[in-house]
């Protein structure tokens, strides 16, 4: 039996498949965290050792505008694919509304509306002049409150999946034909 087309079988998983459970997709969450710590290193010393900065507060302009494309990049092409490796291993697929690939296009504004897990806290601790551990309380009591609200959301997908046109799908890869002998 041959298995179905890639655009086929995302269309039948997002007519059928679940949205993955609260607890999955934040483990998901954390888990894509640590894939990015990786990337942010290596893009941060490429970065550094292109403009041969000798000072982590030389260029820090220069290298946070590095660092959110590299990662705009990572998100846009994975997403546009399906998946992310993170994704992959806790079995989410990202759809459009009609079960179809995400478009690049859908997967730079999904990147963008997803920001709001970040800046929010970060502006609040910037305003209020936060010391580092009020700063990470605020922040997990804000992943926890915008995470949870998807409780109430249609389909239970998060806000910014909503503002996208996106679906985070329960998706298990095909099993492979056994080999004939």
């Amino acid at each position: 039996m041959q298995p179905y087309p890639i655009k086929r079988l995302v269309f039948m998983d997002a007519i059928q498949a679940p949205t993955p459970a609260i607890a999955r997709r934040m483990a998901c969450w954390v888990y894509e965290g640590l894939l990015l710590f990786g990337l942010v290193f290596i893009a941060g010393y490429l970065f550094g050792t292109l403009t041969q900065t000798r000072h982590a507060l030389d260029n820090r302009h220069g290298l946070q505008v590095f660092l959110f494309l590299v990662i705009s990049a990572y998100f846009v092409e994975f997403w546009s694919r399906g998946q992310t490796l993170a994704m992959k291993t806790w079995h989410i697929r990202i759809v459009d509304v009609a079960g179809l690939p995400v478009t690049r296009k859908r997967a730079l504004w999904r990147y963008l509306l997803a920001w709001v897990w970040i800046l929010p806290p970060l502006f609040l601790a910037w305003v209020a002049s936060l010391p580092p551990g009020a700063t990470a309380l605020v922040f997990l009591l804000w992943v926890a409150a915008w995470a949870g609200s998807s409780l109430i959301t249609p389909g239970r997908q998060f806000w910014h999946d909503l503002g996208a046109g996106t679906l985070l799908v329960h998706h298990l890869a095909p099993e492979p034909d056994a080999p004939k002998r």
